[in-house]
């Protein structure tokens, strides 16, 4: 297990060793993946809580969890880690790519432009646009320097911009009754089930006004998960109207939504010093919204 800068009494190996616990759930297999004892982790461990002052795993139970003080750990570790890494790297200190991360539908119209024209002014920088599905698409951990966001985002420490906002469309079952529908109203949706990505959508039962929501829900992990369980009929989905344009699927219809409101999509970065471009990226991404709905006023991106 590599060692690092200190924090006081604190390496970067503590931090390893927390995010090896939390990632294995066990300590031994934490330890096996490290390459060192199950005692060594465990110390470890104990200097990393002891120098916080809380309980970071819950060892009361014969299935070892994280405490609530670790669960918000978990992502500052990450995100000092990564950064502690990256900074190492000898390969990024000669190009250091700007990761722009996204959880589904990216830029939606505007990917293409985007990464286009990005390329044609800045190709000293590589921009990687990653797919993450993590409600910060891997912003919050350090996995990404910026991230393309749709709906409202309530971590903390992160600094969002509204780049625009799309119209909400329902997806149904392509050989379902409502695919025929012309459009489609939010109560139209609650006589089923509705599908939800709990992990990186944005629709939640709070889209439904209290006493008229749907009968049942079906949670689901990702969008191809979301897709394929709609496809098959056991359920409807909210999305944005960028989803019907950037996935496509056989079994699926987009149908519009009459009453929903519009979903923003967000540009965020985590608030500090970043990548260098970041302001370079918001500023294209502001740019290319103004050119494309210019050019296009009649689009239906809301």
């Amino acid at each position: 297990m590599s060692t690092g800068q200190r924090t006081g009494s604190i390496e970067v190996r503590h931090l390893r060793a927390f995010l090896a616990i939390a990632d294995e759930g066990s300590v031994t297999r934490a330890a096996t993946r490290l390459r060192v004892t199950q005692p060594v982790v465990s110390r470890t461990l104990a200097a990393l809580e002891k120098h916080l002052g809380v309980r970071l795993v819950d060892r009361s139970t014969h299935h070892l969890a994280l405490t609530p003080e670790g669960v918000a750990f978990r992502d500052k570790a990450a995100a000092a880690v990564a950064a502690f890494d990256e900074a190492l790297d000898p390969g990024r200190l000669r190009d250091w790519p700007l990761r722009l991360g996204h959880a589904w539908s990216a830029f939606g119209p505007y990917t293409t432009p985007l990464l286009r024209t990005w390329q044609q002014r800045h190709p000293e920088t590589p921009l990687e646009l990653l797919r993450i599905d993590d409600r910060t698409a891997g912003l919050t951990r350090g996995e990404v320097d910026a991230a393309l966001l749709r709906g409202p985002v309530s971590a903390p420490g992160l600094v969002t911009e509204v780049l625009f906002t799309e119209v909400r469309v329902a997806a149904v079952a392509a050989d379902g009754p409502l695919a025929t529908r012309a459009s489609l109203s939010l109560a139209d949706l609650t006589g089923g089930a509705v599908v939800l990505n709990t992990v990186s959508g944005a629709t939640t039962l709070d889209l439904w006004p209290p006493g008229a929501r749907p009968a049942a829900t079906l949670t689901v992990a990702n969008t191809d998960d979301w897709l394929t369980a709609i496809a098959a009929g056991r359920g409807c989905g909210v999305s944005g109207n960028s989803t019907a344009q950037m996935h496509p699927h056989a079994g699926v219809t987009y149908v519009p939504l009459d009453d929903a409101p519009p979903l923003p999509v967000l540009l965020a970065r985590r608030d500090g010093p970043g990548h260098p471009a970041l302001p370079r990226l918001a500023e294209l991404a502001r740019e290319i919204v103004a050119r494309e709905q210019r050019e296009r006023p009649g689009n239906s991106l809301g």
